[in-house]
């Protein structure tokens, strides 16, 4: 949505009175405003206080208290920008309304007598948290700085990385009150025009007063399917993460204000991979992928299965008959393992809100208090923890969170098929989970590629962690321009 222009008045004092009035100063005791002359002419600065640096803004005012009349002569603009203002970041507009929202952001705007244009001064910070690890992205080997929730120091870490020259850093807002700051980041001399074009496009689309959840609001917005549990685009707060797949041609989004990095597209083999398994050689991370790939999958059918075993002992051969429950119990099975689940996500969700001071006692608690008594009176049977425990650790080996959270609704809906309609609820539920995934797509990317549609190169780099020396090769659905490196 385009924004109303307003062009410089012909005096100081309504181009003064404008701005003061736009930004409400007398209304909020952090915009502040001053009221200068130096040189001989009228001045005034407009910033917020805790976003800009005041080391900064009082070695300036020093150097402008300096000045003579005759100093800024004979064009004052120029002068001020190229001599007495010594600061690296500097630009000017003609726009009073762009001024003010800029203002908002953190820069200093400097109006001047005489002067069409206002000077913006972007001397701000931001409170920061140093870069630490992520939570959800540990390795054992590997760099430990992460995404923070400033954009330009996010855009430093990627740049660190990637010395490219064709490495591009696209700026845009989005939001029409919250004017939140975006950046496009990706390798002009790798990455698909079309792609990036029908990104830029889709993000200039969004029409919305903020992001109040940052990028999980553009993710609603661009990725559509918003009943669809299984994530488009993957998040990551690792830089390096993020630099491998920029060298492969995806498309990064850096929001304002979160450490998550968005990357598109994305497929499904892509939420299972983890950095770990390029920290170590390549037979032990081709080991680390597959045992994560049955993690996951077990995840997801281990309990739907079992659960068909249980209620049907004659599918299974007498050497496996110790697989069923020994006891029953007073709650059908179908009950329990509704119930640990819903179990399982109130001590996750109390575990999230706990102080880290007590979390072990959350463990406590529901390990001994809780699991150990549910069994002895009978609430749960023993095969019933065994089997959900197995189906937590698949599900928390996911390297995705949000692949993690979709695949707990996939095992909840097979099991309901599965108590329904038997053998062939199980059976029918997996193929409508394949048909579902398969049929999906990341921005026009088939989610389920390169298994559906196949390609056998790609697939086997997927399925096995390939030596990077023989690795040599973007993933062609991507439409990279040199697609071997």
């Amino acid at each position: 949505m385009e924004k109303e222009k307003q062009s410089l008045f012909t005096t100081f004092e309504e181009n003064n009175t404008y701005i003061h009035d736009r930004l409400q100063v007398d209304k909020s005791f952090d915009i502040v405003h001053l009221d200068l002359e130096y040189a001989g002419r009228n001045m005034s600065m407009f910033f917020i206080d805790g976003f800009v640096k005041d080391d900064i803004l009082h070695l300036l005012m020093k150097l402008l208290a300096k000045l003579n009349p005759e100093d800024l002569e004979p064009n004052p603009l120029t002068k001020l920008i190229k001599t007495y203002l010594p600061y690296v970041e500097l630009d000017q507009v003609d726009d009073l309304n762009q001024a003010s929202d800029l203002v908002l952001g953190g820069p200093t705007a400097l109006l001047v007598e005489g002067l069409d244009k206002v000077i913006i001064i972007d001397a701000r910070t931001y409170p920061v948290r140093s870069p630490g690890e992520p939570d959800l992205e540990r390795v054992v080997r590997g760099s430990r700085d992460g995404y923070v929730e400033t954009i330009v120091f996010n855009t430093a870490l990627t740049r660190r990385r990637v010395r490219d020259r064709s490495l591009r850093m696209e700026y845009m807002q989005i939001g029409r009150r919250s004017l939140t700051d975006i950046c496009i980041c990706y390798i002009a001399d790798i990455a698909d025009e079309n792609r990036v074009e029908d990104l830029k496009n889709k993000m200039k689309e969004i029409d919305t007063d903020g992001l109040p959840m940052a990028e999980k609001t553009i993710e609603e917005y661009i990725s559509g399917r918003h009943w669809n549990p299984f994530p488009t685009v993957r998040y990551t707060e690792r830089p390096d993460t993020a630099a491998t797949h920029l060298y492969e041609g995806h498309v990064l989004i850096i929001i304002d204000g979160s450490p998550s990095v968005m990357m598109t597209p994305t497929t499904y083999w892509h939420h299972l991979q983890h950095a770990e398994e390029y920290r170590q050689k390549p037979l032990i991370g081709a080991y680390l992928r597959m045992v994560r790939f049955f993690a996951v999958w077990a995840s997801i059918f281990i309990l739907p299965l079992y659960y068909l075993f249980s209620v049907n002992p004659d599918l299974l051969p007498e050497s496996l008959s110790f697989i069923g429950p020994n006891e029953l119990g007073a709650v059908p099975i179908l009950a329990q393992f509704l119930i640990a689940e819903i179990g399982i996500d109130m001590l996750r969700m109390a575990a999230i809100h706990t102080p880290t001071a007590l979390a072990t006692a959350i463990g406590l608690v529901a390990a001994i208090l809780i699991g150990q008594v549910a069994i002895e009176v009978g609430l749960f049977s023993y095969e019933v923890i065994l089997y959900l425990a197995v189906a937590a650790i698949g599900t928390y080996a996911t390297p995705s969170y949000e692949l993690s959270l979709a695949n707990r609704i996939v095992r909840i809906f097979l099991l309901l098929i599965t108590a329904s309609f038997g053998v062939s609820g199980y059976m029918a539920g997996t193929l409508m989970w394949i048909i579902y995934t398969s049929r999906m797509k990341s921005f026009e990317v088939p989610y389920f590629w390169p298994l559906l549609p196949f390609s056998f190169r790609a697939f086997r780099d997927v399925l096995i962690r390939t030596p990077i020396p023989l690795k040599n090769r973007r993933p062609t659905i991507l439409h990279p321009k040199d697609p071997d490196r």
